[in-house]
């Protein structure tokens, strides 16, 4: 199933997602700033999401109920994705910072990751990753990536 950039409708995950390139924090606490970092694999939500929701499911033991995300950087914008049974709410926000996702899941907790972009340079994307699951991490999603790149070019 392909989906246009302002395309609505809902999506079916495939049967076998691929396992996510994931790092979780130290915690899930209401407090941190990010609780890990997402890499996909690709811009494509129906490919990339329904893995992210069940590891998701997993780390939280509660399951997911829906998505946000930002406008930019995916190949469609379904509203719905059926996951293991269940349909997860997608919602595209113009106000949601590029590079976070929030999952809300049924017990109302939040969870924040950093999404890495697809093809970002792995050592780039491991650095990022690392230090949005940092638990000392006050950095927000949008400036991970830049905070990277700065410090790997003082270190020359």
């Amino acid at each position: 199933m392909t989906f246009t950039a302002g395309d609505r409708r809902s999506g079916t995950s495939s049967p076998a997602p691929l396992e996510p390139r994931l790092r979780w924090g130290p915690s899930l606490s209401r407090s941190a700033t990010l609780h890990g970092a997402w890499w996909p694999r690709s811009t494509d939500p129906l490919a990339e999401l329904p893995a992210l929701i069940l590891a998701v499911d997993e780390q939280r033991g509660a399951p997911v109920t829906c998505i946000m995300l930002g406008l930019t950087g995916w190949d469609g914008r379904p509203n719905r994705l059926r996951v293991a049974g269940r349909s997860i709410r997608l919602g595209w926000f113009t106000t949601q910072p590029d590079g976070l996702l929030t999952a809300s899941c049924a017990d109302r907790y939040h969870v924040a990751l950093l999404v890495v972009p697809p093809a970002t340079d792995a050592e780039l994307a491991e650095a990022a990753m690392l230090l949005a699951a940092d638990g000392a991490n006050a950095i927000p999603a949008p400036r991970i990536l830049p905070t990277v790149m700065e410090r790997q070019a003082a270190q020359g």
